[in-house]
């Protein structure tokens, strides 16, 4: 049997991918990635190794989880070293954890590769510091998939209306609720927010505004997007970088 690397491809700018992860891709026998890893990172793979996309984008799954996990096991059933490449880090929001559990449940080896997540590396090429001193003391990570306005919603609304910084991640399509529940725990109508599209890259979009006109601002924005709210979206125009 070989072993499974499960491995973060970082936010998009292909330098921020770490050492190791460039190290096991140039060994790879085989690499099964995402839409959200980067396909520039694919070239720097040895001659005949096989790729494998099992992307999903706006809900359209190539394969649905239960079955992708499959592939990777039986991947690994047939070659040395498989890397499955997953954007930003395989612990964030990257369902790398129910991986490792299928491949342990089988016996199969595998590693975990972290990467830099999209969480704290796009907002910092935004310009926008997600902790800062006299501004922010702490910030949460938050998905953005979850529809607010769901019946029975893990997302514990109540607990953010002390939070300094808020990071949803995946929330575009959700934009609109997701600013409207922030307003009824008690947000500020006028409180700080800034949608980033396609963060790191070349393509990279900033839209600020406040909970109460972020989503006519950001609505046409294009995926991947993350959203900040806080009052560290101010510090932007003094700490923009990247774009510029």
């Amino acid at each position: 049997m070989g072993k499974v690397y499960l491995t973060g491809a970082g936010p998009g700018d292909t330098e921020l991918l770490t050492l190791k992860a460039a190290r096991v891709i140039k060994e790879a026998d085989v690499i099964i990635y995402d839409r959200l890893a980067n396909p520039d990172i694919l070239q720097m793979a040895k001659d005949g190794c096989r790729f494998v996309y099992v992307g999903k984008e706006d809900g359209k799954h190539i394969l649905p989880q239960d079955e992708i996990n499959e592939v990777i096991y039986k991947m690994a059933l047939e070659n040395d070293v498989v890397v499955r490449l997953k954007g930003g880090d395989p612990f964030v929001f990257g369902r790398g954890g129910e991986e490792g559990l299928y491949l342990r449940e089988r016996g199969i080896d595998f590693e975990v590769i972290p990467g830099i997540t999209s969480a704290i590396s796009v907002p910092a090429y935004a310009g926008i510091p997600v902790t800062h001193r006299g501004i922010s003391v702490g910030f949460r990570v938050i998905t953005g998939h979850e529809a607010p306005n769901k019946e029975f919603s893990q997302i514990p609304w109540q607990n953010f209306k002390t939070d300094d910084t808020i990071v949803f991640l995946m929330g575009l399509h959700n934009l609109k609720d997701i600013a409207k529940k922030l307003i009824e725990i008690g947000k500020p109508k006028d409180f700080p927010v800034a949608v980033i599209s396609k963060g790191t890259t070349p393509k990279q979009k900033v839209v600020t505004g406040t909970l109460e006109d972020i989503y006519e601002r950001a609505k046409d924005l294009e995926t991947p997007a993350l959203i900040v709210v806080g009052k560290v979206v101010e510090l932007k125009e003094q700490l923009e970088w990247f774009e510029n």
